[in-house]
């Protein structure tokens, strides 16, 4: 997988890996675009049901590649929003297998998806705050949707990570799994 983002059909089921784990998974435009490929794929073929993504090397997605974006890149798709996902999504259900960290814009994409499975060790957060940024890619939209609304105020102005464990208290996942059984646990969700 010398990819950006690899992808594959398993049953059914597209699954889109992001595949940039030396730099934790992090956005940069090549990503954004291949992740909204994926995405239009999902969507154009009938013998898919539903979309899964996930991140490889242990990581989820830590947001945006910072140094691509002071290169001057900007990792988001016309129509598609930041990572090729945060405005549009998919037209069936995408669910997201979060091992690791799901922070900033890699919170944004976990969000954007309709169902999460997430390992005991996986982290998020909205940490733009802590920086004087704006989380910018609809996390701050959809986050008091997702769980009671004093938690996405609380987590959205101290931008302080919180645990999978936390996440599943306030019913944010839908499904909280050992280490290194999020994607196995989101391909039986999508099958099922």
């Amino acid at each position: 997988m010398d990819t950006p983002v690899h992808v594959e059909q398993q049953g059914g089921v597209q699954v889109i890996t992001l595949n940039r784990p030396e730099v934790r998974n992090a956005i940069n435009t090549a990503t954004a675009v291949a992740i909204a490929k994926a995405l239009d794929q999902l969507d154009d073929r009938s013998d898919l049901v539903a979309g899964v993504i996930t991140g490889a090397g242990g990581t989820f997605c830590t947001g945006m590649d910072l140094k691509a974006f002071l290169a001057g890149e900007r990792p988001s798709v016309e129509g598609r929003g930041f990572a090729g996902i945060t405005e549009k999504s998919s037209e069936k259900p995408l669910i997201a297998a979060v091992e690791g960290y799901a922070v900033a814009g890699g919170f944004e994409i976990v969000l954007a998806c309709d169902l999460i499975v997430a390992s005991e060790t996986a982290v998020f957060g909205l940490p733009e705050v802590k920086r004087g940024l704006l989380a910018g890619g609809g996390g701050l939209l959809r986050l008091p949707r997702r769980v009671p609304h004093q938690l996405a105020v609380e987590w959205s102005l101290t931008g302080d990570y919180f645990s999978a464990a936390v996440a599943h208290d306030a019913r944010l996942l839908n499904r909280l799994v050992p280490e290194g059984q999020a994607l196995d646990e989101a391909l039986a969700l999508a099958t099922s």
